[in-house]
C-alpha cells in the first residue's frame, strides 16, 4: 500500500509539473504568474499529510487579488477551469477550499468576480453534482465530500446574494451599527427572506458527509474549521433579525407570521444534528434556541384581525378555528425532510476542533 501511495504521489507531482509547463507555453506573459499561482495552490499532493506549502501558495494567491479587476478575473477563470477539468478529488477539494477562503477572507475584487462567474448562478453552479474519483477507495469516499462541499458553497453564494454580503467570521468590513440600522429599516418580507436564506445555509451544513474521513485528512479538518466559522456567523445573523421581529410581531400579516414560523421550525428541527456536529459553547448558541422558542410562542398567542389582516395580540389565545388554520398551514408549509444525524459519528473529533 505504501508503494502504491508513493507512486500515486509521484504521478500527481508529474501532472502538476506538466500543468505548469503547459501554462508556461500557452499563457500570455502577463498572465503566467496568475496561472501558476492557481496550480500551486491546488496541487495533487495528498490531503492526508501536513503541507505548509499549500497555505503559503493559498496566501500568495489571495494577495494577487488585491491588484486589479482584470487580474482577479484571470484568477477566478483559471480556478474555475481547473475545478471543472480535474478528475482528482484532492485537486477538486483544494479548488473548493480556495473558493471558500475567497468568500471568507479574500479581497472584494476576487469575491466580486466569483459572484458573477457564471452570471446565471443557481443550483449546480459549480457543476460537480456528478463528480467521481474512483482511483482508490479513499478517493471515492472523498468524492462525496467534493460533491457536498460544492453544493454547500453554492448555497453560501446564493445566501450572499440575498443578504448583500458574504458571511464572514469575524464579519470584516461590516459595521455592526450600520447593519442593525439596515435590518431595522427592512421590510418584513425582506427580513423573512434573509432568515430563510440563512436557514438554507444551516440546512445544507446538516447534510455534511460522514466525518470518519476527517480525522486522517488535513484538508477536511481545515474545511471543518471554516464551516464552524460559517455556522457561528449564520447564527449571529439570524439572531439579529429575530431580535427585530420581536419588536414588530404585531405588524406581521398572517402569511408573514406563517413564513417566519416555518423558517424557525426548520431551524429548530436541525438542533440535534447541529449539536452533534459543532460542540460550540457560546452564549449565542443558547440564545438562538431560546429566541426561537420565545418567538414561536408569541406568534402562537396572536390573533388575526379580520378587518386589517394583521396579527394583533389580544392577550388571549386565538379562536379554535383560527388556531387550527394556522397549525394546518405550518404542517404543510415545510417541504424539507428531517436530516438524520446518524452519519456524523465522531463526537471526539468534532469536540476536538470546534470548542
Amino acid at each position: 500500500m505504501g508503494r502504491i501511495t508513493t507512486l500515486r504521489d509521484l504521478i500527481g507531482v508529474i501532472k502538476d509539473k506538466v500543468s505548469q509547463s503547459k501554462a508556461a507555453l500557452l499563457s500570455k506573459p502577463s498572465k503566467l504568474s496568475l496561472h501558476l499561482a492557481v496550480i500551486k495552490a491546488t496541487t495533487h499532493s495528498p490531503t492526508t499529510t501536513p503541507n505548509d506549502h499549500h497555505h503559503h501558495h493559498l496566501s500568495a494567491l489571495l494577495s494577487l487579488g488585491y491588484s486589479s479587476r482584470a487580474t482577479a478575473s484571470v484568477i477566478i477563470n483559471t480556478l474555475m477551469d481547473r475545478l471543472h477539468r480535474t478528475r482528482d478529488a484532492s485537486v477538486a477539494l483544494k479548488c473548493l477550499l480556495t473558493i471558500h477562503y475567497i468568500l471568507k477572507r479574500g479581497p472584494f475584487i476576487l469575491q466580486d468576480q466569483l459572484s458573477i462567474v457564471p452570471t446565471s448562478g443557481g443550483r449546480n453552479y459549480l457543476k460537480l453534482s456528478a463528480f467521481r474519483d474512483g482511483a482508490t477507495a479513499s478517493k471515492w469516499a472523498l468524492s462525496e465530500w467534493v460533491r457536498w462541499y460544492a453544493r454547500y458553497l453554492e448555497t453560501l453564494l446564493s445566501s450572499s446574494r440575498t443578504l448583500g454580503y458574504y458571511l464572514r467570521s469575524p464579519p470584516w468590513n461590516i459595521d455592526k451599527d450600520k447593519e442593525e440600522e439596515r435590518v431595522s429599516s427592512s421590510m418584513n418580507l425582506d427580513l423573512i427572506r434573509d432568515v430563510d436564506s440563512l436557514v438554507e445555509v444551516i440546512e445544507e451544513l446538516c447534510k455534511l458527509p460522514d466525518s470518519l474521513l476527517v480525522e486522517d485528512n488535513k484538508l477536511l479538518y481545515e474545511v471543518m474549521g471554516l464551516l464552524r466559522g460559517d455556522y457561528l456567523s449564520a447564527v449571529n445573523e439570524v439572531l439579529l433579525r429575530l431580535s427585530e421581529f420581536k419588536e414588530r410581531l404585531s405588524c406581521l400579516s398572517f402569511g408573514e407570521s406563517v413564513e417566519l414560523t416555518c423558517a424557525l421550525k426548520r431551524l429548530e428541527d436541525r438542533r440535534e444534528r447541529l449539536l452533534e456536529m459543532f460542540k460550540i459553547k457560546k452564549p449565542s448558541m443558547e440564545t438562538l434556541w431560546v429566541s426561537i422558542g420565545e418567538l414561536k410562542g408569541r406568534v402562537g398567542m396572536l390573533e388575526v384581525d379580520r378587518e386589517g389582516g394583521k396579527m394583533v395580540n389580544r392577550g388571549r389565545r386565538r379562536r379554535a378555528s383560527e388556531s387550527t388554520r394556522f397549525d394546518e398551514v405550518l404542517k404543510s408549509a415545510d417541504p424539507f425532510r428531517h436530516i438524520s444525524s446518524g452519519s456524523f459519528r465522531s463526537d471526539k473529533f468534532s469536540h476536538m476542533i470546534l470548542e
